[in-house]
């Protein structure tokens, strides 16, 4: 019997692949920032300089940034389930060989090619979720997929300063690989293979984009400690600067592109990848700042920190199901607009009552307020982006959305931190409070042009939900 003469079949496959999605996309998203709190225990037990620790981070951001699209075309080209287990397996033996890093070098090493893993299995992620779900039920499946990989963002910090407190700072890497070898056969079990378009790899796609987003991330990660007018950054920007226009040029002449130039003329497509990107600079680089001001200025340890921020790193498991239902009934544009603007009011909140001695009750309604807007962001931004392009290019659409959140994140954490040198500093509380309120003004402009952005979204999606869901079942098929 099929899954459209059996509904509980139906409902069990979208279950087992919400199951699956999510506890995969937990992960990825989690090594975001978890590992940004056990700097300083990893520096004792393996010794390095500062640059070495600022690659933990970076080795895996990286990685993860300008991998994520050709991560999304081998899944549409040789399996989306295929590829799915095989990022998932790779990301996985690379966490258990971060915890048994002997030294700081292995440890980058490790954290890149823990990024290779997350850039393939990550965007198809979305990709099969929305495979095995029908078209009229993606809201709410997508609100709690969303909230799960919210959640994880912006819980980095605290899992990882609680088990870096209370265990040891390879337990943020342990942690993966459990998680990991339950997922794997379940993936394989449970999840339906799909392809995408079958068109050849587009080589000459693939390393323009992978080379130049490498450049312009890099530079944005190094502008900061090697200056923004060094050989090296300048170099990064100009040289990855002309490889994307070369990407964008290439996109738009080539018969098979990577990512088809054509998909940025749909207003859905262009205004949800925009919004996406200036949502990730505004909100990743207050997070980095504020969490840091809870821990430097008002003296909590990392898990103390971690669990005052839980009214806005906590209210996505609240808010973006919620959100998910509304955007079924109501679109999905007027939610993340709304949810954009609830988050930019949170950013300015802070930078208003910023001060050394500004109390948590101060600080609270800014985290509510931050914690909702982020919940009603992702779920309907999620949806948003894959109702704007065919079934069978939805792997890439996940793709590039998702690499504009991840290079979101790096330039919001770069400019904030700048603004931030620039108008303050670490040698004293009121230093710091100088520098992290405009920091902050920039991240609400940010976020602010965000929600102007997706107000530009149509109102409808220009496909119609019986025809998507039909190709999709047509894809989805064994």
């Amino acid at each position: 019997m099929s899954d459209q003469q059996n509904p509980k079949g139906t409902k069990g496959r979208a279950g087992w692949a919400l199951l699956v999605t999510s506890v995969a996309g937990f992960m990825a998203a989690l090594d975001n920032l978890v590992v940004t709190t056990a700097l300083p225990s990893i520096r004792e037990d393996l010794g390095g300089g500062l640059d070495d620790l600022e690659w933990t981070v970076s080795a895996y951001t990286l990685t993860f940034a300008v991998l994520l699209m050709f991560g999304a075309t081998l899944g549409d080209r040789f399996g989306r389930r295929r590829l799915f287990i095989t990022g998932l397996t790779i990301f996985t033996g690379a966490s258990a060989g971060a915890a048994l890093a002997p030294g700081i070098d292995g440890l980058i090493a490790a954290r890149a090619i823990q990024g290779v893993g997350a850039a393939i299995m990550m965007p198809l992620t979305l990709t099969l979720l929305t495979a095995a779900v029908p078209a009229a039920k993606r809201g709410m499946v997508y609100g709690i997929w969303s909230a799960v990989n919210g959640l994880a963002v912006a819980s980095g910090p605290l899992i990882g300063g609680t088990l870096t407190e209370h265990a040891s700072w390879q337990w943020i890497f342990w942690l993966n690989v459990p998680l990991g070898l339950l997922t794997i056969p379940l993936a394989r079990l449970r999840l339906n293979e799909s392809y995408g378009t079958g068109a050849r790899l587009d080589i000459t796609g693939t390393v323009l984009a992978s080379t130049g987003l490498f450049g312009i991330v890099y530079a944005l990660i190094r502008g900061n400690p090697d200056g923004w007018t060094s050989a090296t950054v300048l170099t990064g920007l100009i040289a990855g600067g002309a490889l994307v226009a070369a990407f964008v040029v290439h996109g738009t002449r080539s018969a098979n592109p990577m990512l088809p130039m054509r998909l940025f003329r749909s207003r859905a497509f262009s205004a949800i990848n925009a919004a996406s990107l200036l949502m990730f600079v505004g909100m990743f680089g207050s997070i980095f700042l504020l969490s840091q001001f809870l821990q430097n200025v008002i003296g909590y340890s990392p898990t103390e920190a971690g669990l005052r921020m839980l009214p806005w790193t906590g209210m996505p498991m609240i808010a973006a199901p919620i959100a998910g239902y509304l955007s079924d009934r109501i679109g999905g544009r007027p939610v993340v607009a709304t949810g954009l603007a609830l988050q930019a009011t949170g950013l300015a909140w802070f930078a208003l009552i910023m001060a050394p001695d500004v109390s948590y009750t101060a600080q609270l309604p800014a985290l509510i307020i931050s914690g909702i807007g982020m919940g009603m962001y992702f779920a309907p931004a999620a949806n948003l982006a894959m109702c704007s392009v065919r079934p069978s290019e939805q792997g890439i659409a996940s793709g590039a959305n998702n690499a504009l959140r991840e290079i979101g994140g790096a330039l919001g954490i770069a400019v904030l931190a700048s603004v931030f040198s620039a108008q303050g500093g670490y040698g004293s509380a009121q230093a710091f409070t100088d520098g992290l309120a405009p920091a902050l003004w920039v991240g609400a402009a940010a976020v602010a042009l965000a929600a102007a952005a997706a107000v530009l979204i149509p109102r409808r999606p220009t496909r119609a939900p019986v025809q998507e869901a039909a190709e999709v079942r047509d894809l989805a098929a064994p």
